[in-house]
């Protein structure tokens, strides 16, 4: 075991240093867009900008790879995000931060990409879920170590922007002058959104919801906490505290649901999402019950993508994994896109708390359309054996994502 946390090291320490930059940068831009006097609904305009490109590198990435290598591509991308976040700093105008957060978006999914393909050639059955929740950890840590920089400075000046600016560029370094050999060019990435229907109408529509939820929270959740009067360290734990639901929840929600009908677990967290909303709406007013009732609420928004994709194996025959969870994906890209305009929209008519009322209603029809498709499909009719579940964080937000677009593309 030694021996393969050794040969990961500097991949997560270039995780590290990235998921640092990216939490501070992920909280950072929300606050300024605040201060700038920009409507609700603007600032979910820039996150729908980002989540549109994060989601076209997950198609365009492999083609650069195949052509210059991982190391060469890791390289520009980070520079590529760097600069963006130099722009933002540089040019306060919320049209062109629809552009630099699109490139951030581009260019966060492509290192995220090029990271856990690396990491799956560093992985067997004996050693992947240690190694897997290594990542896990240390990009948590990271993210949750960015956020917390947001309070020892200045939203409003540049130099949050530039600290994020020389985290980006110390990642490079550990991979760069790594002399650990690079992973085989990643695959083209080939889903088919016809055969997830017909495998499981419950992934598909679930794949969506599962987009909106957390692209919602992940782009909004920062503009939420400033707009209910929270200051910068009372928001970096709330955001810590659905991250930390989520990381802790997905396992044991996971094998659960290897037991039992994977529909009823996840009508049970639609539910449970439901209830912990709620109470988000009910305590609002106390921040200690807000980082609570969060982080309850996280448990079951970020696990939720993973139960997905496991339902649709389930269905799906071996040599159909692959589609499959590309399908997933995509949908999921669309979810996040879609997810902050109808969040953001609400919040500007109804105040903050329209992002919650929001989640809220995305768990309920989570819960109702599972519920549904067993009426549709007992559970009689599904596989003689299960898939294993496997912990997939999320392709589309970065604080948990392990094994999850690398996983499936490479």
């Amino acid at each position: 075991m030694l021996a393969s946390l050794a040969s990961i090291a500097s991949l997560m320490l270039s995780t590290l240093l990235m998921m640092a930059g990216f939490g501070l940068m992920n909280f950072l831009l929300p606050i300024r867009a605040i201060d700038e006097g920009w409507a609700t609904f603007t600032i979910s305009i820039i996150a729908t900008a980002y989540t549109f490109g994060f989601t076209l590198s997950c198609i365009v990435t492999p083609i650069f790879v195949r052509r210059v290598g991982h190391v060469r591509v890791f390289t520009a991308l980070l520079t590529l995000l760097t600069v963006s976040v130099l722009l933002c700093s540089l040019v306060v105008d919320w049209r062109a931060w629809m552009l630099f957060r699109g490139l951030a978006g581009f260019a966060i999914a492509g290192a995220y990409l090029l990271i856990e393909s690396w990491l799956n050639e560093r992985v067997n059955n004996e050693n992947r879920g240690a190694l897997f929740s290594v990542y896990m950890i240390t990009a948590l840590s990271g993210s949750i170590g960015g956020q917390y920089l947001v309070p020892l400075g200045d939203p409003s000046s540049t130099e949050l922007f530039i600290v994020c600016a020389l985290l980006f560029c110390l990642a490079l370094f550990p991979t760069a002058l790594s002399t650990a050999q690079s992973p085989a060019p990643i695959a083209e990435a080939k889903f088919d959104l016809k055969r997830l229907l017909k495998r499981s109408p419950v992934a598909f529509f679930g794949s969506l919801l599962s987009g909106a939820l957390s692209g919602t929270w992940g782009s909004l959740g920062g503009v939420y906490s400033q707009n209910v009067g929270m200051t910068t360290a009372q928001g970096a734990t709330l955001l810590a505290a659905f991250l930390a639901g989520g990381a802790i929840a997905q396992m044991p929600l996971g094998r659960l649901s290897d037991f039992i009908d994977r529909r009823l677990v996840m009508i049970g967290s639609g539910i449970f999402g439901l209830t912990a909303c709620s109470a988000m709406l009910i305590f609002g007013g106390s921040p200690v019950a807000l980082y609570i009732a969060g982080f309850f609420v996280g448990t079951v928004l970020y696990p939720v993508y993973a139960l997905n994709v496991a339902h649709a194996n389930d269905m799906a025959e071996p040599d159909e994994y692959v589609k499959i969870s590309s399908a997933i994906m995509i949908l999921y890209g669309l979810g996040t896109v879609t997810g902050p305009l109808m969040g953001g929209t609400l919040m500007e008519y109804f105040g903050p708390n329209g992002l919650i009322w929001f989640l809220a209603a995305a768990f309920a029809l989570y819960a109702g359309y599972a519920g549904y498709r067993m009426t549709r499909r007992p559970s009689s009719e599904g596989p003689s054996e299960k898939t294993d579940f496997q912990s997939k964080p999320l392709p589309m937000q970065g604080p948990d994502s392990s094994g999850g677009v690398g996983d499936r593309l490479s």
